[in-house]
């Protein structure tokens, strides 16, 4: 039974590796991947008949290239790596001694992973943060609020008041949907006065995640302009003509995502 577990704890970690050199490179051969972990072609094939089964790949003689973003449903380990790799970027811009704020975007708390060494203090209302696995020097300070499933957000009077206290000197916020037309966008009401409260209570860098799939789109509730950010992090799925009008029509710097494995 154990050596059976095993065999698919190999079998997985081979296919995401697999799939994040995909995501890199997009068309890969048979025979370089066969080469790359030292297995047979047919295994690689195999491979990629499971990726070809989720939409993922399109399959061709010898090789297989990566479906068109607009047409491919992310799984939701493989979306786990695209977060995890918009947050690495976003950490990358956080400095030693800053005071942050992050708001219920699952995307903008896996920060704590990979702060590092640096010493800062992260402002949050996402009751998420406590199940995040980090160790580092961050210290985690919760709005506390009316907690509100399944995000386990903190909203309400309580919250604003201890956000209202705070300057922070930099801002890394998740949403809904972002467009140059609406700008930051949330599907919840409650946490609108929350997340403009951070925006105006910040005087650095506002930074914003938002994985490909986010963006064009707008949620019901309006909470930021694109005149109110300077960053935008998103990962290589992201078109790039949208990507150029962003940057040319609103001023803030786009960032695709190194993809990273984790």
């Amino acid at each position: 039974m154990l050596m059976m577990k095993q065999s698919k704890d190999v079998i997985y970690k081979r296919r995401d590796a697999i799939f994040l050199d995909l995501l890199k490179h997009r068309d890969l051969s048979v025979t370089h991947l066969s080469s790359t972990y030292d297995v047979s072609e047919l295994t690689i094939r195999r491979d990629f008949m499971y990726f070809e089964k989720k939409g993922l790949i399109e399959r061709y003689y010898g090789g297989a290239r990566l479906l068109d973003y607009k047409n491919t449903s992310i799984p939701e380990k493989n979306l786990s790596m695209l977060k995890n790799s918009i947050a690495k970027a976003a950490a990358d811009l956080i400095d030693s001694g800053d005071i942050v704020f992050v708001n219920t975007s699952s995307t903008a708390i896996l920060i704590l992973k990979y702060l590092g060494d640096k010493e800062v203090t992260i402002i949050t209302n996402n009751g998420q943060a406590s199940l995040i696995p980090y160790k580092n020097r961050s210290n985690v300070i919760l709005t506390g609020g009316e907690l509100t499933p399944p995000k386990d957000s903190m909203t309400g009077d309580f919250a604003l008041q201890m956000i209202s206290q705070i300057r922070a000197t930099k801002a890394i916020l998740g949403c809904s949907g972002f467009s140059i037309e609406q700008g930051m966008t949330t599907s919840v009401r409650r946490e609108v006065a929350i997340n403009q409260m951070m925006i105006s209570n910040c005087r650095g860098r506002r930074i914003l995640v938002v994985d490909h799939g986010k963006i064009g789109q707008e949620a019901n509730y309006k909470t930021g302009s694109v005149h109110e950010f300077d960053y935008l992090i998103t990962d290589p799925f992201a078109n790039d003509e949208v990507v150029q009008e962003i940057d040319e029509q609103t001023g803030i710097k786009v960032i695709k995502a190194d993809l990273i494995s984790y």
